[in-house]
């Protein structure tokens, strides 16, 4: 999603100008709902009546399409909490590919127990053949989207371009079965380390090697028993997720790039979890330097760090939050068709839109959700 600098949604919010003398005023912007206005909580330093319209115009649906959940989370308290016809606050939403987050915390717990190496040759077995050139693949190249591979998110032509795109292939055609396999088999298509690659396919690899590792011997139902286990003892309860629901392929591969589920406000904890440099209430769950790794630009790409978009690339095409306007540490876990997990540590916030949009209309959210931000305290550098 190229960056675009945020539309006069801000004037909209305002209120009205002052006309001279002799001259009608225009009727001023339309008051917030009854909806929007019980969802507030607390304003968190915003003004009132602007938050309020801004949340109507996240969830006016022919604009932005569907808004099922919307959460505004300051100092780790929900100030803002509103759900579409038929949500509530305990159903499980998808996040689509903000799974790479948790898939990367994930693989930190392994990293920082020593039974995964981040500089060493990623221990695929089919790679480790004399003379494969993925041999040279490491797992730091994989966790930030370098790692040369094979892969297209879409197709680039006809009319049913996700059918064809080695994305839908792995997720539900021919690799459906064993996905990892299916991701791993992919050839170089550039050095590795030289080229960065958004792939759905790179969160699906790295969960297979954290099921290779706590399950060697690759039974299905031992890895998925070993990983589900892991991550929820490791990662998830300790951050206050119970609600995630993962899913797993055939193989008992955890479907890192997309299939985990949970609540909205579960999802704002994840944002905190990051906001917080990877602790809860004090206690350090995962070492400070790996989520410090995760937000740091990848070699290749300054707007994604290791599973997490970054606010620190230049304005252009690789931008893909509000960079030159919102605060540079500014970062968020993203997923298709709308889903946002934003952390903005500067105005110690974190944001949560859960929904359905189609391109055209998460173009308007990404800018509205820009707007939103922009009400609260120290959205400047």
């Amino acid at each position: 999603m190229p960056v675009r600098r945020l539309p006069h949604i801000l004037a909209l919010l305002a209120l009205p100008t002052l006309w001279g003398c002799g001259q009608s005023a225009p009727e001023g912007p339309p008051p917030p709902s009854d909806a929007s206005l019980a969802a507030i909580a607390d304003e968190g330093g915003a003004p009132r009546e602007p938050l309020g319209r801004a949340l109507d115009a996240l969830f006016d649906s022919e604009s932005v399409g569907r808004t099922e959940a919307l959460i505004v989370m300051k100092r780790g308290s929900v100030i803002v909490e509103r759900y579409g016809e038929g949500i509530d606050k305990d159903t499980r939403l998808p996040g689509w590919s903000m799974g790479q987050c948790v898939t990367s915390l994930m693989i930190g717990q392994l990293v920082s127990d020593g039974r995964l190496r981040l500089n060493e040759s990623a221990p695929v077995p089919a790679w480790q053949r004399p003379g494969d050139p993925r041999g040279v693949v490491t797992l730091k190249q994989l966790l930030q989207m370098r790692s040369g591979l094979r892969h297209s998110e879409k197709a680039e032509s006809g009319e049913d371009q996700d059918r064809e795109s080695d994305r839908m292939r792995m997720l539900f055609l021919d690799g459906r079965d064993d996905m990892a396999a299916y991701a791993e088999a992919q050839p170089l298509e550039a050095p590795a380390g030289r080229v960065f690659e958004n792939s759905s396919a790179t969160p699906v690899i790295l969960s297979d090697l954290a099921a290779r590792v706590l399950a060697p011997d690759n039974n299905p139902a031992r890895r998925r028993h070993a990983v589900s286990e892991f991550l929820k003892n490791r990662v998830l309860l300790p951050i206050g997720m119970d609600s995630t629901l993962v899913g797993y392929d055939r193989a008992g591969t955890m479907i890192g790039a997309a299939m985990i589920h949970a609540d909205a406000r579960d999802w704002g904890k994840l944002g905190e979890f990051l906001r917080h440099k990877g602790s809860v209430k004090g206690a350090q769950i995962l070492p400070r330097r790996w989520i410090q790794f995760m937000l740091s630009p990848s070699p290749r790409n300054e707007a994604y760090g290791a599973g997490v978009w970054l606010n620190t690339a230049p304005p252009g095409d690789e931008a893909r939050l509000y960079p030159g306007t919102a605060p540079s540490n500014l970062f968020a876990c993203l997923g298709e068709h709308g889903q946002y997990v934003i952390g903005s540590p500067s105005q110690l916030l974190t944001i949560v839109r859960l929904g359905e949009s189609d391109a055209a209309q998460e173009r308007v959210l990404h800018d509205r959700l820009g707007a939103l931000l922009a009400l609260f305290p120290g959205w400047k550098d």
